[in-house]
């Protein structure tokens, strides 16, 4: 990367953290762009460029695209209850589309664009690969499928070089989406909707954010699509297990029934939602027991010469290592 300038965006979340580590272990250089300005202090003291502002505003656009080589859009709205669908639309679709035309506008060579593979859904036919029909379930889904077409007809049509990344399950060390499934673990409340006979599949955010500099660095590959996966997949029942292992307490053994869970989950949504308050239970953390999330990703590693670094044996010791140094669990 020899000092050249590259934009993250979303840089202070979970996974833009680390691609931003990523970019400076390997001599680039790093602007960031923040929604706040609290944001920025941190950022500057490690002397990372930062611009704040909103990407649905045009001005903060341009002033964040000047100049730089490329561009990691990881920035998303995620699932927030108190945020109607149009915000989806508007900063997971609408938005990334807006920013490669500044981009190809400013000159930028190449942008790599965070997707999910939340695209795909349920999985009915595992392992899923890029390939596989799209079945988003909920509107964050739905929202970065259209913006995943966007880049993509952007991308291929010669406008800007880029491709885009479609992470499976994130979590790693300082992971917060995670956290209440490892401590309660580690306290020996988790339990199980279902039998836990449900697949997940996780990628280490450490082999994420090289997956990403790869994406990046590989400019042969224009338009096209990575799943990025972890070693293995497998059922939800043996990850908590790992994890019960790992904490040194007995593996959870509790199963509830699905279909009232899924009820009550609908239930606090329904009655949540308008009152812009926070469902003590979604739906869709129900599904997260049901649904199947399996992934091939031989492409990545045939054409970028992506492989995990590790086990998840050994990314979940490195994740409960993390918990007790922070006193999480």
């Amino acid at each position: 990367m020899s000092e050249d300038l590259y934009l993250v965006t979303g840089a202070t979340g979970f996974v833009g953290s680390f691609v931003v580590d990523e970019v400076l272990a390997n001599g680039g250089r790093v602007r960031a762009l923040v929604r706040r300005s609290a944001q920025a202090e941190a950022l500057e003291a490690r002397g990372i460029e930062v611009v704040t502002g909103d990407l649905r505003d045009e001005d903060v656009l341009r002033k964040a695209v000047a100049g730089v080589k490329g561009i990691y859009h990881i920035a998303a709205m995620f699932r927030e209850a108190n945020q109607p669908d149009r915000a989806y639309y508007e900063v997971n679709a609408d938005v990334p589309r807006r920013l490669l035309q500044a981009a190809a506008q400013a000159g930028v060579e190449r942008v790599v664009h965070c997707s999910t593979v939340g695209v795909l859904g349920d999985v009915k036919e595992v392992p899923a690969n890029e390939e596989t029909s799209f079945n988003p379930g909920d509107v964050y889904q739905r929202s970065k499928l259209e913006g995943e077409k966007a880049v993509l007809e952007i991308f291929r049509s010669g406008t800007i070089s880029g491709c885009v990344i479609r992470p499976a399950m994130i979590y790693g060390p300082s992971d917060t989406r995670n956290l209440k499934m490892f401590w309660m673990v580690a306290r020996g409340r988790f339990f199980y909707v279902g039998r836990g006979e449900g697949l997940v599949h996780f990628i280490d955010v450490r082999d994420l954010a090289r997956a990403f500099r790869l994406a990046m660095e590989n400019t042969a590959q224009n338009g096209e699509v990575f799943i990025i996966a972890g070693q293995r997949y497998m059922k939800l029942r043996e990850m908590a297990e790992m994890i019960a292992r790992e904490t040194g307490v007995r593996p959870p053994w509790l199963c509830v029934p699905v279909k009232p869970m899924q009820w009550l989950g609908s239930c606090c949504e329904a009655i949540c939602r308008p009152l812009r308050i926070q469902p003590p239970i979604y739906r869709r953390r129900v599904d997260f027991f049901t649904k199947n999330r399996a992934f091939d990703s031989s492409k990545a590693q045939r054409l970028l010469g992506f492989e995990p670094a590790q086990s998840p044996e050994q990314e979940v010791a490195d994740i409960v290592a993390d918990y007790r140094a922070r006193k999480w669990i």
